[in-house]
């Protein structure tokens, strides 16, 4: 596999690593965004348990309303994260 197929990879199994435990296996709920985010991205967004900020995170990426945070959703916040790293780590 190249590189990028081995990254998307990863992105779908971290995805379905945490997505299912609270109900539907093809969504994230706010308890199992909360998680990911923590485990997968603590060391880019802090290790914050700021409730609120997880609350706004998750009222922003559910971009339908549904309640829960499907795949598209979640491809979403990775990509914005990316292009923030991208543009930090070509200014310096």
């Amino acid at each position: 596999m190249s590189d990028i197929q081995k990254g998307m990879a990863l992105l779908i199994s971290a995805f379905h690593k945490y997505s299912g435990k609270e109900g539907d296996k093809l969504t994230l709920s706010k308890g199992e965004l909360k998680d990911l985010l923590s485990a997968e991205l603590g060391d880019l967004l802090g290790k914050s348990q700021d409730k609120a900020a997880v609350d706004k995170i998750f009222k922003d990426l559910d971009a339908n309303a549904d309640g829960s945070v499907d795949f598209q959703e979640y491809i979403t916040l990775v990509a914005c994260i990316t292009m923030l790293c991208n543009e930090f780590f070509t200014k310096k």
